[in-house]
């Protein structure tokens, strides 16, 4: 695997989904580092939007947060938070939502709200944000989540995205006008819904994973596709640009802040 780790692995897998001029709702993390992967590499003309408004954005490193000053600095345009979710989201103006989450299930409904009972979670997590109307609005979703039975779970502890909801067409019955999750990316490969039931099923594994691997990492009785596919390796010139924007981002992120008028002692 050319040396790549996983985390590696995922990020490129996740970037090659991605065409040139496609609209993309940005996350932070591992999404911010797919979509701007993609921006370097075969989708220079990837139209990058981020929660807090910048639309086109183009930063040279990855943000901290969505109020990142990268982002604005680099922005095409930057507009009032409820036209990101009026004019652009809800307007079926979003090709890609790109999200995360500490939960999902079977059905790609995604929790990022509660662990445990909601009234006494035993973890209460960041909560949802844009999440719920990316899910319901962007024509695609892709899931970017690292695989254990503790995030890929039979039963989430609050509903916080709606994927397939039940499947079997339970979305589409919904009224919801998005398309639902289209693949999860995980360290292991890759999943996908089964286009009857809208349940997710193993489509792909990196080259190292082994189904063995996928199954275990799954807290339900994991589907497998009749044909699962091997994932390319990641080339050089990926790996080489990935590491580099990750180098960029870390020497960046070091360098003190200096506040206007403000003076150290």
């Amino acid at each position: 695997m050319t040396g790549a780790s996983r985390d590696e692995c995922m990020t490129i897998a996740a970037a090659r989904m991605l065409r040139d001029g496609c609209v993309c709702f940005v996350g932070i993390g591992l999404p911010s580092a797919a979509c701007n992967l993609a921006r370097l590499l075969h989708a220079p003309n990837i139209v990058l939007i981020y929660e807090s408004g910048t639309i086109g954005t183009r930063p040279n490193v990855l943000p901290l947060s969505i109020g990142d000053g990268e982002l604005a600095e680099t922005a095409s345009y930057v507009v009032p938070l409820p036209e990101i979710f009026s004019h652009y989201l809800q307007a079926g103006r979003v090709d890609v939502g790109f999200l995360g989450a500490a939960q999902i299930d079977r059905f790609g409904n995604l929790n990022s709200t509660v662990v445990g009972p909601y009234e006494h979670p035993s973890t209460r997590l960041p909560g949802a944000g844009g999440a719920p109307e990316i899910a319901t609005h962007a024509r695609q979703t892709f899931v970017m989540l690292k695989a254990s039975p503790r995030s890929f779970v039979a039963q989430l502890d609050f509903r916080t995205c709606a994927g397939f909801l039940d499947g079997h067409g339970a979305r589409a019955r919904s009224g919801a006008p998005g398309g639902g999750p289209g693949a999860v990316i995980t360290d292991f490969g890759i999943l996908r819904p089964h286009p009857d039931s809208q349940e997710l099923q193993l489509a792909a594994l990196f080259e190292d994973a082994t189904q063995a691997e996928a199954i275990a990492a799954v807290g339900w009785h994991l589907q497998v596709s009749p044909q699962v596919e091997r994932i390319a390796a990641p080339t050089q010139v990926e790996l080489n640009t990935l590491r580099a924007l990750h180098a960029r981002t870390r020497e960046a992120h070091l360098r003190p802040v200096q506040l206007p008028g403000w003076v150290h002692a």
